[in-house]
């Protein structure tokens, strides 16, 4: 992960450090496709798309366009989740066709511009933005923010002293969750008053 510090520090935000964190991803040493890929299937109560509007968010690797993956793309769930998680440097990215993908997170850990149009909008942050969201992203951003009624819920405190230095760890999954439960429970009234709005 410090090599990403090394690219934040010499790419503007946007398709082109989205491409150098792609290099970098293609060339770590992580567990293979095939085991990691496993591994989401097995995770997964299902392997069909849902008939509700799910669309996620990948970027491709060598190019750092992003990929906004339906059910209408013929692409399995199980691929699209895969990439959708492929962490740089972490996780291998994941073959779509004749493409490799990365994770969505890279363009923007929440991706919320994507939600313009919509009336109301509860966005799950569980981490920040390790950059300034670029332009194009930003002036999306700001109609979402202007026009829907916006609920961003972060992790808190104890949230995120559960998760740790570092989130991908196995030994915090445990607390992470009964600390994001625990939060939850605390939000319930504020989330049902958006919906209810």
């Amino acid at each position: 992960m410090k090599d990403w510090g090394a690219l934040l520090g010499t790419h503007e935000p946007g398709p082109d450090l989205r491409a150098a964190i792609g290099r970098y991803a293609l060339a770590a040493g992580t567990p293979s496709e095939r085991e990691r890929r496993a591994v989401i299937e097995a995770r997964l109560p299902s392997h069909d798309w849902p008939d509700a509007d799910l669309r996620i968010v990948i970027v491709d690797a060598a190019t750092g366009e992003e990929r906004i993956v339906t059910r209408d793309d013929g692409v399995p769930l199980v691929d699209a989740i895969a990439a959708s998680c492929a962490v740089p440097g972490i996780w291998p990215p994941v073959t779509i066709g004749d493409r490799r993908y990365i994770d969505g997170g890279v363009r923007s850990s929440a991706n919320v511009d994507l939600a313009e149009g919509n009336d109301v909008v509860l966005v799950l942050a569980p981490v920040g933005d390790l950059t300034a969201p670029e332009p194009a992203i930003a002036k999306r951003l700001a109609k979402v923010e202007k026009k829907s009624t916006l609920l961003t819920i972060g992790p808190d405190e104890a949230s995120l002293a559960a998760a740790g230095a570092n989130p991908l760890d196995p030994a915090s999954a445990g607390p992470a969750a009964r600390a994001g439960r625990e939060q939850a429970r605390q939000l319930l009234d504020e989330v049902a008053g958006v919906w209810s709005a």
